[in-house]
């Protein structure tokens, strides 16, 4: 599938949600996000309320003459508020993998959901006197949901805790730390984010990142994106972002989205 059909059903999916989450709309504040960067926030969806996350992205490796590129579809992540310190977090996508071999595409195709992603996000502290907010998630991905191509032996196991501070009225960082182990890894991955926001009006905002993981058992992978995120009200929000490796890996990566809050119930 071509990067371009992967930004229209972007498109179209925004302009068909739009409409309802703007109903669902309820003063509640601004949408905070787990998209487009990959530094969690800590802050939680609002008790009875729905956050959809949702987009596309394209990434590409090139290692001696062999180029690798994977189109993930339907990046979703659900989000679910079920009491003011803790959300139910369920995630599934579905990944398009072709290779070519000194500028050959090959035959081989794999394609596939990942394994789905079940976990939750519980709220530790507020910002207050100079500290910042705190977070605490954890994630469980469960083989037996994923297609042949990306489906590992064991279940895969996360953690991190979110950190954020307000820096001023229009700027904030954001930070995360933790562990994972995937891909039938027998070691952990020590992961790390640090990324920094600027709103530069009322509906656009700015973000640089760096983030990466260091295995226990290989060389560290370190990487960096940047994007833009807009918001149409309150309660959906669209987002850009291109990113590459500062390591060797990743080529270039290049991502869309929309997000967006409803109400479970009507009032």
């Amino acid at each position: 599938m071509k990067l371009t059909n992967i930004l229209t059903i972007v498109l179209v999916f925004a302009t068909s949600t739009m409409i309802l989450a703007q109903e669902g709309s309820n003063s509640l504040g601004t949408l905070i996000t787990d998209r487009p960067d990959a530094t969690e926030s800590p802050n939680l969806i609002p008790k009875g309320f729905l956050q959809i996350e949702t987009g596309a992205f394209y990434e590409s490796f090139d290692s001696n003459a062999i180029k690798t590129e994977n189109y993930t579809l339907n990046t979703t992540l659900v989000r679910l508020g079920l009491l003011e310190n803790l959300e139910l977090r369920i995630g599934w996508d579905f990944v398009e993998g072709r290779t070519a071999i000194n500028g050959v595409k090959q035959d081989n195709i794999t394609s596939g959901f990942n394994p789905l992603l079940f976990g939750a996000k519980v709220g530790i502290a507020k910002e207050a006197n100079g500290l910042p907010e705190i977070g605490l998630l954890g994630h469980l991905y469960l083989p037996f949901t994923a297609g042949s191509d990306y489906k590992p032996e064991s279940t895969g196991v996360d953690f991190r805790f979110a950190f954020a501070h307000t820096l001023s009225a229009t700027s904030s960082l954001s930070y995360n730390l933790g562990a994972q182990w995937h891909d039938d890894a027998t070691q952990a991955a020590y992961v790390y984010t640090i990324a920094y926001g600027q709103s530069i009006t009322s509906h656009l905002g700015f973000y640089a990142e760096l983030y990466g993981n260091l295995p226990e058992d290989a060389s560290a992978n370190h990487l960096w994106d940047a994007g833009l995120t807009y918001l149409l009200s309150e309660s959906v929000q669209l987002d850009a972002t291109v990113g590459s490796s500062i390591t060797e890996g990743q080529d270039i990566l290049i991502s869309a989205g929309i997000s967006f809050r409803l109400p479970l119930k009507k009032n």
